[in-house]
């Protein structure tokens, strides 16, 4: 049984506190950690098969960027221009307001189809046109296929016969006050399917007309102000 400091002799006590200095208690040390195990896929070889499609997507993507380039420039060289529509002159032969309010009418278009092109020849493979009162649907009459070489412009006579349009009863009053007033004021639209040839090269674009029209009344009415745009 270990003895009481209190009775134990100085000496004693300094000699145990010095060589517990020296030897100090150890302490059990925490287990190192275990390095982390790299688990390592197997490679996959690369087939034949993948090559050819890698090879093929690259050709093609160069292929792509040179079209890019040479469409680019050829546009900047020759500057495409679409087809103008114009109404050169126009006659209103007869309108007929009936009742219960329908219309018959008569006019007489002349157009001037111009392709303002200095190097690209177009052919208009369809063409239609229609003529309207106040957004109403008057007339349409289709057009035969014709071509034009650059620079070149046309005159196309459109006739657009109106037969038992019904027309609502405020349209149809508008339209008696306008033959009255001797203004009488329509709509042409045009819808064109243009194939365009540039050397080698061909493409086919949409194009449309828009003419509003303003007359004197039938049976001679002649044209006397016009506004037509193309796009």
């Amino acid at each position: 049984m270990a003895t009481p400091y209190h009775l134990q002799s100085p000496r004693t006590i300094i000699a145990k506190l010095i060589n517990m200095k020296q030897h100090p208690a150890s302490l059990p040390q925490p287990p190192e950690p275990e390095p982390p195990k790299l688990i390592l896929q197997p490679r996959h070889r690369t087939t034949p098969a993948m090559w050819c499609a890698a090879i093929f997507c690259f050709a093609f993507s160069i292929l792509l960027i040179i079209a890019g380039v040479v469409i680019l420039i050829v546009f900047l060289v020759v500057k495409p221009r679409a087809p103008s529509f114009d109404a050169a002159s126009a006659t209103l032969n007869a309108v007929y307001v009936g009742s219960p309010p329908y219309v018959n009418g008569d006019m007489t278009l002349v157009a001037n189809v111009s392709n303002p092109n200095q190097k690209i020849d177009v052919v208009f493979r369809s063409a239609a046109v229609e003529l309207f009162f106040r957004g109403r649907l008057m007339a349409a009459q289709a057009l035969p296929p014709f071509a034009q070489r650059r620079g070149q412009s046309r005159i196309v006579d459109v006739r657009m016969v109106s037969s038992q349009v019904m027309l609502p009863p405020d349209l149809a009053v508008e339209m008696l006050n306008q033959m009255k007033s001797n203004r009488v004021a329509y709509t042409v639209r045009g819808k064109f399917k243009v194939q365009a040839s540039i050397w080698f090269w061909h493409y086919t674009y949409w194009m449309s007309a828009l003419c509003d029209l303003e007359l004197t009344a039938p049976p001679c009415g002649v044209l006397v102000a016009r506004r037509c745009s193309t796009r």
